[in-house]
């Protein structure tokens, strides 16, 4: 069965008060730029994040189609907020990676479709700018995996958030592939320890704008194709069952639903004073003659 045109409406609509991070964080986010203490600026390096009740999914290319296989950025993680004082962090088990190149906490500041994150230490502020507006709003959390022919089941990182039009999965390497990058930092020493590219190269994550077609992703031959939402089924335990291939091999994902709301009004505006409001209607023919939303 589809994901999207069988199974949604038998689960069940999540409530939002139980969702302890800030509500203006749920969606999806394109990064616009960041920058560093240095005077430096990034604008071109592709980045995404999409935010869940409880996790994270994040890709950062440098370059659509020519990214290194060494250098290609993805995650899944926990997301922890740390309400006292007011900053995000997130648990990662696994990464694209096999080391934490993001390790500092975020502090946030909303203001209309953008989420501005600086890093305490100084070290950056970045960018980000909502791409979702209103509809469906998913997070499904991979727990385990199952070989279908053995019925061993294995623990691996992963999952699918849906914002709007826009969808983000990850899937991690398998267990076995994922030991060999144990004591290892730097992939470009993966190669040197004869680890095989396909191997560094099996940690996914792919984002779709728009529609299901991936336009990018860490696997460079998943672009193009469609990010697979069929297969599924609903267990009587609340969990998600979808049967699809890894490696060759035909394996059960179970997913527990973490999010889920059919048509949800993702946060593109920001609270304002109404001394502030009277003020930009007042200035409004010269503050806002070349102004245009920008996601």
């Amino acid at each position: 069965m589809h994901l999207i045109h069988d199974i949604l409406a038998r689960l069940p609509i999540s409530d939002l008060t139980q969702c302890a991070l800030p509500h203006y964080l749920l969606g999806a986010f394109r990064r616009k730029s960041i920058t560093f203490f240095n005077g430096l600026t990034d604008e071109d390096t592709i980045v995404y994040w999409f935010q869940s009740k409880s996790f994270s999914i994040d890709l950062r290319l440098s370059d659509a189609h020519n990214t290194s296989i060494y250098d290609r950025q993805g995650w899944i993680g926990d997301t922890l907020w740390d309400e006292k004082n007011q900053l995000l962090s997130w648990h990662i088990e696994q990464s694209y990676q096999p080391r934490t190149q993001w390790p500092e906490p975020a502090k946030l500041y909303p203001i209309g479709n953008c989420i501005l994150e600086f890093a305490p230490s100084g070290a950056y502020v970045e960018d980000w700018r909502q791409q979702a507006t209103t509809g469906l709003f998913l997070g499904l959390r991979l727990k385990q995996v199952e070989h279908m022919a053995t019925q061993q089941q294995y623990k691996m990182e992963g999952g699918l958030i849906i914002s709007g039009q826009h969808i983000a999965m990850v899937q991690s390497r398998l267990p076995e592939i994922e030991e060999k990058f144990t004591h290892i930092a730097d992939l470009r020493k993966a190669a040197q320890q004869h680890i095989h590219d396909d191997d560094i190269n099996s940690y996914e994550v792919s984002i779709a704008l728009g529609s299901d077609e991936i336009r990018y992703s860490t696997i460079s031959e998943h672009i193009g194709t469609a990010i697979n939402l069929d297969q599924f089924e609903l267990l009587q335990n609340g969990q998600l069952r979808q049967q699809k291939l890894l490696h060759g091999t035909e394996y059960f994902f179970y997913y527990e639903l973490d999010f889920y709301s059919p048509d949800f009004h993702f946060i593109g505006q920001s609270p304002a004073s109404v001394d502030a409001i009277a003020w930009s209607k007042r200035e409004q023919q010269h503050l806002f003659e070349h102004a245009k939303i920008v996601t």
